[in-house]
């Protein structure tokens, strides 16, 4: 265990955002994702709800400033129905980690697979919420002197 670092945030899931970089993106997927088919890496992190990864990961890692959309969700399928309080609790926890990120987008669910193919990683969750796959694209890490 490290100060400082979340207990959700594992030893593997720490070296992989270490090692991407700026442009990079890495998946944070709910427990009904193809992660495993889609080829990239898989990061298990069962029992775990995308919004303590995410609150976890966020304090650790610049997201990417030279681009509108940094950080995506899956759009709901229409017909279907999503939960508006995931975006919402999303939201929250990067106003308060990110405070200059642009309001997260969403995509198309087969343009997110697609994204989702060309990850660095993907992280499965236990979250068990629909349509609460989130992707987030690494930036520059500001020089520290």
């Amino acid at each position: 265990m490290l100060k400082g670092i979340s207990p959700f945030i594992g030893p593997e899931l720490l070296a992989t955002l270490s090692r991407m970089g700026h442009g990079d993106e890495i998946v944070l997927a709910d427990a009904h994702f193809p992660g495993e088919s889609l080829g990239p890496a898989v990061i298990r992190a069962d029992g775990v709800q995308i919004n303590d990864l995410l609150s976890g990961v966020l304090p650790l890692f610049e997201l990417d400033a030279y681009v509108d959309d940094p950080v995506v969700m899956m759009q709901v399928v229409k017909g279907d129905s999503g939960d508006p309080a995931i975006e919402k609790g999303y939201g929250k926890i990067i106003k308060a980690l990110a405070p200059h990120c642009p309001p997260l987008s969403r995509i198309d669910r087969f343009d997110f697979y697609d994204r989702a193919k060309k990850a660095f990683a993907i992280v499965m969750s236990g979250d068990t919420h629909k349509y609460a796959n989130i992707i987030l694209k690494k930036g520059v890490t500001p020089v520290v002197r």
